[in-house]
């Protein structure tokens, strides 16, 4: 078989016996039950391409479905690697103790004078490894505080400001935040209406702003991450309200938006290598690795989010993202690959600028981004993923905020997708 068919498929899956799809199965009213009993497993169905919202949005429904969360309680009981690993690097890691204390602040600052964003992606990282911890180990500590850390932000925050990065900030810090509360949203101590509110209130217009406008610059200006981050934002907020419209809005720009975001100017270039793999060079690999393996999780997350909604955007033009993503890891293995000269325009007059050779800065950097896709394109629909694979394999088992230093960068991805992805 081609490396490059689109499925390797399993005999009598849903695709060969002509049974709903998996857009169609989550509409109906057992569908949700249906899909939980597949688990985004082996025999998971196929997404159809996205058209619009669901009509009845799938909770918990972002990074992670309860198919997901029953396979790690299962698979860490159990004593089974790779997700014991995963596990371990979960519980060793100082954000998921139950006695971390929120730092909650009414305005949060990114670029510019008075910074303080650690507070909150600092906060967000403890959250999120909080409501893992209850998920899948059961501890009502953990549950508590995470709750208490959602809770004193969404009644505390009111502002995300700061020089342009203030977009960078509603964006990484939205849509994560949102995926803490996702996993949250049936515990009794948790304030979801307070968190749907906030979230409305404060990260979604800083986030709709800069699709729309773009800080006023030249639309090529900001790099593939901006648009990508404050587009899973949006995605994400629209699927913690049940809100089509913003969903849509995030669907929509993924495919069609002006901006570097969009999967045709992520993306710009296609190749074969000389082993017959397809490859898609990434936006930003002209400037360096750390932002380029960045964008395989911001790109990712949006892709995870949409599947467990039912659209398949992973496979969005004949799989466009897993191109890109097969192009980064093979690069960061220490491998070669082509290179077009990219240019574009940037400030406000779209001043000229070009980069006429892949840049070696960060290279090889360590993100937790791989496992995700990894699981997806060769456990989901059965594509060889040689290079996305090995670089998956080379950085498990994965941690997640707190575990890839106490700079931002690190904090960029909420991790933790051996325990999570590994089927």
């Amino acid at each position: 078989m081609s490396r490059t068919s689109p499925h390797r498929q399993l005999p009598n899956t849903p695709e060969d016996t002509g049974t709903l799809s998996r857009r169609s199965l989550l509409r109906t009213a057992g569908g949700l039950t249906a899909a939980l009993a597949l688990g985004g497993g082996t025999a998971a169905l196929t997404a159809t391409a996205a058209d619009a919202a669901p009509t009845t949005f799938t909770h918990p429904g972002m990074l992670h479905n309860a198919g997901d969360i029953n396979r790690a309680k299962v698979r860490v009981a159990a004593g089974t690697d790779p997700w014991l690993s995963g596990w371990n690097m979960l519980t060793a890691n100082s954000h998921s103790a139950s006695t971390w204390t929120n730092r909650a602040t009414a305005t949060i600052i990114r670029g510019g004078t008075g910074e303080n964003y650690s507070l909150l992606y600092g906060d967000i990282a403890a959250a999120y490894q909080n409501a893992l911890r209850w998920k899948v180990g059961g501890t009502e500590a953990n549950a508590e505080c995470a709750a208490a850390i959602l809770n004193a932000w969404s009644t505390t925050l009111t502002t995300v400001t700061g020089n342009a990065d203030r977009f960078l900030a509603a964006g990484l810090y939205g849509w994560q935040f949102a995926n803490a509360c996702e996993l949250m949203r049936d515990y009794d101590g948790f304030d979801l209406a307070a968190a749907q509110q906030m979230m409305v209130d404060v990260f979604y217009p800083v986030n709709n702003d800069f699709l729309t406008n773009h800080n006023g610059a030249c639309i090529t200006n900001y790099w593939a991450n901006w648009d990508l981050c404050n587009t899973a934002s949006v995605m994400a907020i629209g699927i913690l309200t049940d809100d089509g419209g913003k969903y849509d809005q995030a669907v929509t720009y993924f495919k069609s938006g002006a901006g570097n975001g969009s999967i045709e100017h992520a993306v710009p270039y296609l190749y074969t290598d000389d082993d017959g793999y397809a490859l898609g060079q990434w936006q930003e690999a002209g400037r360096d690795q750390g932002h380029t393996v960045m964008g395989m999780g911001q790109m990712g997350a949006i892709c995870e989010m949409a599947w467990n909604q039912g659209d398949d955007l992973y496979g969005y033009d004949d799989s466009r993202f897993m191109k890109a993503a097969q192009y980064v890891a093979k690069y960061n293995l220490g491998n070669d690959v082509p290179f077009t000269t990219y240019t574009w325009g940037s400030g406000t007059t779209c001043a000229s600028n070009s980069q006429t050779a892949i840049s070696d800065s960060s290279r090889g950097q360590v993100r937790p981004v791989w496992a995700q896709i990894h699981y997806h394109y060769n456990r989901r629909v059965y594509l060889d993923d040689k290079y996305i694979a090995a670089m998956a394999a080379s950085v498990a088992p994965e941690g997640g905020g707190g575990d890839y230093g106490s700079t931002s960068g690190g904090y960029d991805q909420l991790g933790f997708g051996t325990l999570m992805y590994a089927k």
